[in-house]
């Protein structure tokens, strides 16, 4: 059966005249061109925003688009997170500082017409609108603040960029500050600074320990002043500790034998209660 059809069919072409049989395979090579052309593939992460004839059609993707050739015309955008670096900018902070800062910006497509639509170059104005932005803000601070708090001044920059940025259909995720770089003189005259402030710290670390030191000295003296027995057994511990030390033997006056002796009865006795 098979066969029979395929010989019917030679036998039509060979009754073809050359001309038309030239005619069918050139009309088949321009179907295929025109499949060619006209079938387009987008990926995951893409979206192909379609024009035809001048007008917006709309967002096609992921997967496998037709598009009428010489008539459709449409542009890939990328969905996934792009980072870019922001040109180190020489600016002059709030107290006349001149620092070098640059940074990084984290972003996304969320909406691919309007990123098309709303503007020229999403990613030329995205990085444009970065640097003024670094520029308005580190303006506004003092050096103390950019060196000290620069994850909010980030927060900040994501804040105000994201805001602008929205009405393009683009996402700000994140603003970093890479770098910070201050004028020779300036850093000298913050290694002095970050100096005198660690012997600040030692010298008051060190007053309070000889403060706290007197204040028990001075207890101390007056609890011996109350307690004369104290006194003496302290001094006795203190030439037994001499004699312990270095293997001396002491001899003590008589007086201070008696008063031994005196404070050692007091000892043993206790307080005696008189009744009168």
């Amino acid at each position: 059966m098979l066969r029979a059809d395929l010989n019917r069919l030679e036998g039509f072409m060979l009754a073809l005249p050359i001309p038309a049989i030239s005619g069918i395979f050139l009309l088949i090579i321009i179907v295929l061109m025109f499949l060619a052309a006209s079938l387009r593939i987008v990926k995951e992460y893409e979206r192909a925003v379609i024009f035809r004839l001048g007008r917006l059609l709309g967002a096609k993707g992921p997967g496998l688009f037709f598009r009428i050739p010489m008539v459709d015309v449409f542009r890939k955008v990328d969905l996934r997170v792009v980072t870019f670096d922001v040109p180190k900018q020489r600016i002059i902070t709030k107290d006349n500082i001149t620092v070098d800062v640059d940074a990084v910006v984290y972003y996304r497509v969320f909406d691919p017409i309007k990123a098309v639509v709303s503007v020229e170059n999403y990613i030329f104005a995205t990085n444009l609108l970065a640097q003024t932005t670094l520029r308005d803000i580190i303006g506004q601070v003092e050096l103390d603040d950019l060196l000290t708090k620069r994850e909010e001044l980030g927060r900040r920059l994501t804040e105000i960029i994201d805001t602008a940025t929205d009405p393009w259909g683009i996402k700000v995720t994140s603003v970093s500050l890479k770098d910070v770089s201050l004028p020779e003189s300036m850093q000298r005259a913050i290694a002095k600074q970050a100096e005198a402030e660690r012997e600040r710290r030692s010298r008051i670390i060190m007053a309070e320990g000889e403060y706290q030191a007197s204040a028990k000295m001075t207890e101390a003296a007056q609890m011996y002043e109350r307690n004369p027995v104290a006194v003496r057994l302290r001094e006795l511990q203190t030439l037994t500790e001499i004699a312990r030390e270095r293997n001396l033997v002491v001899v003590t006056p008589s007086a201070i034998g008696s008063d031994l002796a005196a404070v050692l009865g007091v000892v043993k006795r206790g307080p005696v209660s008189r009744e009168g």
